[in-house]
């Protein structure tokens, strides 16, 4: 499983937790930035990463900011995204099986470093369900396109 990491400067910390835990896992990463605390803009990062999962360079993407929110909402402006915010590892892993999530979103001031560890394996463990889920996937591919 390849996975692609992006944060603002607000997510470094986090970021920098997430990608020494995966590393250890032996999980094949690459960080699109940023790498460093000057300020800096989110959607850039967000774009990076949700670029690279649209077009299947990565399997799944993991995003970090100060909430997870704004993120993540950059994030699913790209067509073929499906970025979900995530604070608790039920939603992380909800977020896979039902809704076919391929990029979660973390907030450095929302959640610590063990509990985003907990998310982050929650989200990547997780499979879709399909069935009655495909066809909810279906139609906001529908919304998406038009």
């Amino acid at each position: 499983m390849k996975i692609a990491l992006g944060s603002d400067h607000a997510g470094l910390s986090l970021k920098k937790v997430i990608i020494k835990h995966l590393e250890e896992k032996g999980v094949e990463i690459k960080d699109f930035g940023t790498y460093t605390e000057d300020s800096c803009d989110y959607p850039d990062y967000a774009y990076k990463v949700a670029v690279q999962v649209a077009d299947n360079k990565f399997h799944l993407g993991i995003l970090v900011c100060g909430t997870g929110i704004g993120i993540s909402i950059a994030a699913n402006k790209v067509k073929g995204i499906r970025a979900a915010a995530c604070s608790d590892t039920f939603s992380a892993h909800a977020c896979r099986e039902h809704n076919n999530a391929n990029i979660i979103a973390l907030g450095e001031r929302v959640v610590g470093p063990g509990l985003a560890i907990d998310i982050v394996d929650a989200f990547l463990q997780a499979k879709f369900e399909g069935g009655r889920h495909e066809k909810r996937i279906n139609k906001i591919s529908e919304i998406e396109s038009k």
